[in-house]
């Protein structure tokens, strides 16, 4: 959660998030933490980037399958109507 962010908000924003196949609580509040509050927040950002800077926030790397379901959940962010194979995050491997 984000310091000085009220519970109901942070609460709204993982039911949001949780919409996108593959996104579960823990995705959701890593999302969260860096800064993304919704489906919509998802657009134009790059899966790299996202996944280079939660990298650096927690001090270590972080198993490549985060980056894999950042890249779907971009993907479902900017396509109205998705391929389901291309909404499994496994699909979005090196």
């Amino acid at each position: 959660m984000m310091k000085n962010e009220p519970a109901g908000i942070n609460a709204l924003a993982i039911k949001e998030l949780k919409r996108i196949p593959g996104v579960g609580n823990s995705i959701a509040s890593y999302l969260i933490e860096l800064g993304i509050r919704g489906v919509a927040d998802l657009a134009g950002k790059d899966p790299e980037a996202l996944y280079t800077r939660f990298c650096v926030t927690r001090g270590c790397k972080i198993d490549r399958c985060l980056l894999y379901v950042f890249r779907c959940a971009i993907y479902f962010a900017e396509t109205p109507d998705p391929d389901p194979e291309k909404l499994k995050w496994w699909n979005w491997k090196d």
